[in-house]
């Protein structure tokens, strides 16, 4: 048996551009370029994110390669277009988060000794925002379109809503406490109903959305992840209907042969069954 290797970074992007040789590199390689990549990119960050939620870390280091693969990927699209390298966007994060940490680098020195003391998390968040708004104040009239000009529109809707009201909030546009917040929720489910009474599908789907958005509002102002609580959520359901199919099984029933007090029968022995502590 031979002798595994230890390959380095200069390995990977070695690899990389060998499968991008027009002469014996790889031919599905070859045909691809930076807008074919993003779906390939999207479903990579969301398995690193499914193996930390379910703490597969065994299967981490290969998800987290996987992604560490697409940053390889497109800065070798990149080189051959002559617009950037992979040492371009090494150099472009180094310098961001030296500037983003002034109490870490307070000289500007990565090597230097860290001026953190004393300065605690929230400090550090505030810090984070207060030079974004700087470096967005920096930028020309032509650059400085909008404050959310610069969130991505492909980004999951509830990640973007997340995002967009934190950036409202960082400009001070914002409920200062939790109370009006809720009552917003309680106001757009209020539209909802109405819609849903007049049977206007689009007015229905707007509403719908205005209620979506009001509960992501929800969500930062008690700082939880929407993205991140509906996962769990997606996860506990189907968990819970897994234990429902099971046990209409075991009675012989198919669940679209059931009553609807047949289902919320046995969902409740699902939740009953799936809340007992594992020993």
């Amino acid at each position: 048996m031979s002798q595994s290797t230890d390959y380095q970074l200069n390995d990977l992007l070695y690899l990389m551009a060998r499968l991008r040789d027009p002469d014996g590199g790889c031919p599905w390689d070859l045909q691809q370029d930076f807008a074919s990549i993003v779906p390939h990119t999207l479903e990579e960050a969301y398995e690193v994110a499914d193996a930390i939620e379910r703490k597969d870390f065994a299967h981490l280091p290969s998800e987290l390669g996987d992604l560490l693969f697409q940053v390889v990927y497109y800065s070798q699209l990149g080189s051959e277009q002559q617009l950037f390298d992979f040492s371009t966007v090494v150099q472009s994060i180094t310098e961001k988060l030296i500037r983003r940490h002034p109490h870490v680098f307070a000289d500007g020195n990565l090597y230097g000794k860290s001026q953190a003391t004393g300065v605690d998390s929230l400090q550090v968040k505030e810090r984070w925002e207060e030079i974004k708004q700087q470096e967005r104040a920096e930028q020309t009239p032509q650059q400085r379109v909008s404050i959310l000009a610069d969130i991505p529109m492909n980004l999951p809707a509830l990640s973007r809503a997340l995002k967009i009201q934190k950036r409202a909030s960082s400009a001070g546009f914002d409920w200062s406490h939790l109370a009006p917040v809720l009552d917003k929720v309680d106001e757009e489910l209020q539209e909802v109903r109405e819609a849903i009474a007049s049977g206007d599908q689009a007015a229905i789907s707007e509403e719908l959305g205005d209620l979506f958005f009001a509960t992501v509002n929800v969500a930062r102002h008690l700082q939880i992840n929407p993205e991140t609580a509906l996962r769990a959520a997606n996860t506990k359901f189907s968990e819970r209907l897994g234990c429902v199919e099971q046990q209409a099984q075991e009675q012989g029933l198919a669940l679209s042969d059931c009553s609807e007090a047949q289902l919320d029968a046995l969902w409740n022995l699902a939740k009953q069954s799936l809340s007992k502590p594992q020993y």
